[in-house]
């Protein structure tokens, strides 16, 4: 499975996403948004407006969502 974090620096919703990911054994792809204006601009215009944004292959979520997380494992 692909999994996209995209984050910011100094964001404590972003830190728990990935900390979560990383207890869990899931991998995933890191993309600064302050680094790749593209990516931001990309997701800006799909109405996301906070960090972090996740992207799957099973669908895609902006924030802290422990259960969200954990859903990538089944």
């Amino acid at each position: 499975m692909n999994v996209t974090v995209y984050s910011k620096p100094d964001c404590p919703q972003c830190e728990s996403t990935r900390r979560d990911l990383e207890i869990l054994g899931i991998e995933y792809a890191l993309v600064d948004l302050m680094q790749d204006r593209a990516a931001l601009a990309r997701l800006v215009g799909l109405g996301y407006r906070s960090a972090p944004v996740v992207e799957s292959d099973r669908g895609s979520w902006s924030g802290y969502d422990r259960e969200r997380i954990k859903a990538l494992l089944a």
